[in-house]
């Protein structure tokens, strides 16, 4: 039985008639804590000879709850899914978070699941994960409950990096901050981002460094600068060092939205129309703003002389 490996909520997902493992969440960045919680899922499966699967949701309960000032997000739901996937997971679940949803009563909440997934036999969260109205039910409860409907309930303790938990907004702050090697450190593969390349005004290519131009709109954004990085794409076998610049461009142009440029240090086989993937290592400097093109044009040479000079690896992206 051939099926899809994403499902648009609870009431599309169809699984075969063997023990169903569910890891539970937001699992925004799939980060190292996140990873605990679906391995120990996958793992069971495999054992039991049952599916894997991944619950998670859309948009963020900060949307129905903060409206004003909503949670911005690492990843969004596509690339989500593409990550989770690669984890061995059959299946991932978007379920829809609408106010009805938020509704659900705690003590409800897993016979809404049983209802949806008959095949339910485990459960997999993190230990300090919330569900129910008004996030009520905490993991004792989820035990009691699990027990009492004959699931298996799994709670994963918290990972923690440098002294501290690792969590989502910690990961926020790392990449809001540009420490971008702690945040790789954090979310266990590097940074990355994905776009196909569109024309630009070609500026670069005038001042001898030209750019790959990448629309890229994250939730969460980085901190404006200059970073090296690795581009990789179909039409290179290994991905090839490169320095990318995130900001609104001050000294040529200012632009309202920030934007991405890439310039590849090696010979560069990519152009208009290429999808590529941008693995972010390290942060070297902030944005800023030159007096004149030919300071800009001295200050990116630099740039490239610390881009090769410092490690050219630091995970894979999304395990890629």
């Amino acid at each position: 039985m051939n099926l899809p490996s994403h499902f648009d909520g609870l009431a599309q997902a169809v699984f075969p008639p063997r023990p169903l493992h569910l890891a539970i969440g937001m699992f925004d960045g799939v980060h190292l804590g996140h990873r605990a919680v679906i391995e120990a899922a996958v793992q069971s499966a495999r054992r039991s000879g049952g599916a894997a699967a991944v619950l998670t949701f859309w948009p963020h309960p900060s949307v129905l709850f903060r409206p004003n000032d909503p949670t911005r997000l690492i990843m969004d739901t596509p690339t989500k899914t593409d990550v989770l996937l690669q984890l061995g997971v059959d299946a991932v679940i978007t379920q829809p978070f609408t106010p009805e949803y938020a509704r659900i009563e705690a003590e409800e909440f897993i016979p809404h699941l049983k209802q949806h997934l008959p095949q339910l036999s485990g459960i997999y969260v993190g230990e300090n994960w919330r569900f129910g109205r008004g996030r009520k039910g905490d993991i004792s409860l989820l035990i009691a409950q699990g027990r009492h409907h004959g699931l298996t309930v799994f709670s994963a303790p918290r990972v923690n990096l440098d002294g501290a938990p690792i969590s989502s907004t910690r990961i926020r702050q790392l990449l809001e901050a540009g420490d971008i090697g702690s945040a790789n450190a954090a979310l266990g593969y590097s940074y990355f981002s994905q776009g196909t390349v569109v024309p630009g005004k070609r500026l670069g290519r005038t001042i001898g460094f030209p750019t790959l131009n990448l629309p890229w709109a994250p939730g969460a954004r980085p901190r404006f600068g200059v970073y090296a990085v690795r581009v990789a794409g179909k039409k290179s076998a290994q991905p090839l060092s490169g320095v990318a610049n995130y900001g609104v461009r001050p000294t040529v142009e200012q632009t309202t939205e920030p934007r991405l440029e890439v310039h590849v240090l090696e010979e560069c086989p990519f152009g208009e129309g290429d999808m590529l993937t941008i693995e972010w290592l390290r942060f070297l400097r902030p944005e800023m703003k030159f007096d004149s093109v030919d300071e800009l044009m001295a200050q990116i040479g630099r740039d490239r002389i610390e881009a090769l000079a410092g490690p050219k690896m630091n995970g894979r992206a999304g395990s890629r």
